[in-house]
């Protein structure tokens, strides 16, 4: 969906100012994909004139209202990059029940201020797994804050049998302590909905007491669309629950258990197990799949569920009704010795995941929408809660988007070693079998170079020495202990020939607030080691 700003662009760039005022409802925008290492091209995703702009930048600097040097040293470029990351290693259970997870590594980038993504870890206490999330929030954060907080929890219960539910339900009932069913692993900068923490529980509690078996997806989903509907005990809850429903978010949660990983994802969060050939090799196996419109699998469902007569509307341009909000911008140019001239441009936030949390604007009905807004207006500034008075095109027959998951499940082998899951910003940056190679690498300390093919060896002396060049930036040592960081890093920093450009990466790093957004998008991945000595076990 996002894109990276290339080392080229930036080695021409002068200096200019950027200035950005929104034009349409939501204030958060998406970055343009400038790469053409992705798979989509800069008009597709409705950037053609950023694009434009590569031309006319010549030098060195990019600044909003103050001169900012892209260069970083190092200790910088370090700092910024492992400030979110955690390494949590994960003891046995107890001395019957090995725990199938390792240790895992995670970290975060933010490209929008705040972030919008958020990810989740925790152990369940009542089923002996463990639970790891990665969510991608769109239209703000509150979305992904909330289901980061809460699906968990969702989840565990779902899975737990129903004699531990109703012990649950007798604690509740008699004012005993409730037996704890998750054991958090929290960074220092993950946050919470205090404020909201009573109300989370009981709707929790309900869930447990109907012991329906129901998606957790889905029922988290319909608690969210309740809560802004229902009068709340003060204005901050109310306050909030409205905005959780306007807002949205993706989500791809895996339960790893001792026989094997179950994998739930809604969006374009993606999960992939890294898995070791018997040559030492990676191979990436993907345990998700993306819900845009890239899958066809996707569009045909979404067309199916509309009358023939929004078979051309339902989406339109590789976006869901066709819903694209557009940012204008104006740049300073700077071409010494001539007089600086001004151009704009505009970029876009499109609704490109075709299943998703909250987004409520594309489920409920028009006058639901209007009835609960209108309800906030005499005390609430709405523009503060980012919510705003608009009717996505063609919105005829609600909903047009939905929360249901897709479930796979894997069965645990030797030769599985770890899994990743990403938001889409790092997969819009990596591809699946760059990731688990990057991991992989990382995790053995071995790199392993493919023999010089015949074709490769009648190659002319400049074009062998781009190759000798590509095969020794894969033997670089790493420079993170933490594999998310890795990851991270060469997402942002790889180099024409797979080298980290320290260049490349201290210019995406020093990216103003204002200007990140529209090159990258905020990147979280979590990678689990998988514990191959009890799947060995398990085989023999």
């Amino acid at each position: 969906m996002y894109g990276r700003v290339y080392a080229s662009t930036l080695q021409r760039a002068s200096s200019y100012m950027l200035t950005c005022s929104s034009t349409v409802p939501f204030q958060t925008a998406h970055r343009c994909r400038l790469s053409s290492r992705g798979s989509s091209s800069p008009e597709r995703n409705g950037c053609s004139a950023v694009d434009s702009l590569r031309g006319s930048l010549s030098v060195r600097q990019f600044t909003t209202h103050q001169d900012l040097d892209f260069q970083q040293s190092r200790m910088q470029i370090n700092s910024t990059l492992r400030s979110n990351e955690q390494t949590v290693d994960v003891p046995e259970f107890d001395g019957r029940v090995l725990s199938a997870v390792r240790k895992f590594d995670t970290n975060q980038l933010a490209a929008n201020t705040p972030n919008e993504d958020r990810r989740s870890a925790a152990t369940c206490l009542q089923s002996k797994g463990m639970l790891f999330g990665v969510f991608d929030g769109h239209g703000g954060w509150a979305c992904a804050q909330a289901v980061s907080e809460r699906l968990l929890y969702y989840i565990a219960v779902a899975m737990m049998p129903k004699h531990s539910l109703e012990e649950l339900e007798k604690c509740m009932e008699q004012g005993r302590p409730v037996p704890p069913i998750l054991q958090w692993y929290k960074h220092h900068t993950d946050r919470n909905y205090r404020d909201s923490a009573s109300l989370y529980i009981d709707h929790l509690r309900v869930f447990w007491q109907e012991l329906l078996d129901n998606c957790a997806f889905k029922r988290l989903d319909a608690d969210i669309s309740l809560e802004a509907q229902v009068p709340l005990s003060n204005d901050l809850m109310r306050s909030t629950a409205v905005q959780v429903a306007f807002a949205g978010c993706t989500a791809c949660v895996a339960h790893v258990g001792t026989d094997g990983i179950h994998v739930a994802n809604t969006g374009d969060c993606r999960a992939v197990l890294g898995v070791q050939r018997e040559d030492g090799s990676w191979e990436a196996l993907p345990l998700s799949l993306d819900h845009n419109t890239q899958n066809q699998a996707e569009i045909d469902r979404i067309i199916a569920q509309h009358p023939p007569s929004e078979r051309d509307t339902v989406l339109t341009d590789d976006r869901l009704l066709g819903v694209s909000f557009c940012f204008s911008c104006s740049v300073k140019t700077l071409t010494l010795p001539n007089e600086p001239r001004f151009e704009s441009f505009s970029y876009r936030q499109v609704l490109m995941p075709l299943r998703a949390f909250g987004d409520v604007r594309f489920k409920w009905s028009l006058e639901l929408q209007q009835s609960i807004l209108a309800s906030l207006e005499s005390g609430v500034d709405l523009d503060s809660l980012n919510l705003y008075q608009y009717t996505p095109p063609n919105y005829l027959t609600p909903p047009y988007l939905e929360v249901t998951p897709e479930i796979t499940y894997h069965k645990l082998r030797p030769q599985d070693r770890f899994l990743i899951l990403g938001s889409d910003g790092l997969w819009d940056e990596l591809s699946s079998e760059e990731a688990v190679r990057l991991v992989g690498e990382h995790l053995s300390g071995i790199h392993l170079q493919a023999p010089v093919s015949a074709s490769e060896r009648q190659l002319k002396l400049g074009q062998m020495h781009e190759l000798l060049l590509e095969r020794r930036a894969r033997a670089s040592p790493a420079l993170d202990t933490n594999a998310a960081t890795h990851l991270i890093r060469h997402a942002l920093g790889t180099g024409e020939y797979g080298e980290l450009s320290q260049e490349r990466l201290a210019s995406m790093l020093a990216l103003p607030e204002d200007l990140a957004r529209m090159y990258r998008d905020d990147i979280t991945a979590t990678v689990v080691l998988l514990n191959s000595d009890l799947a060995r076990s398990r085989h023999r």
